[in-house]
């Protein structure tokens, strides 16, 4: 799976997970930040995304708090993220 097919595959995990009802995924820039500016979301919104991401992927975020900061700055940095630790367990 190329990186814009897991980007647009994780906008629709947000909308779904976040119950963002009147965003689609056309509406999510991939580069714009999720939190505050851009998407606005919170630490709330980042727990349950964080959840569903390990459900969905079969991923595993680390307990170093700035790495996973980088990881949520954005959806490309989320589809990055995702995609190397796909990359590690094959």
């Amino acid at each position: 799976m190329n990186l814009e097919s897991l980007e647009n595959e994780i906008k629709k995990l947000v909308i779904e997970t976040l119950e963002l009802e009147d965003i689609s995924t056309e509406d999510i820039d991939s580069s714009e930040p999720l939190f505050i500016d851009g998407l606005g979301l919170d630490s709330i919104d980042a727990l349950e995304l964080g959840v569903a991401l390990q459900i969905r992927y079969l991923i595993e975020f680390q307990t170093n708090e700035d790495d996973n900061k980088k990881h949520f700055e954005s959806i490309e940095t989320l589809a990055k993220f995702v995609n190397e630790q796909r990359k590690d367990r094959n």
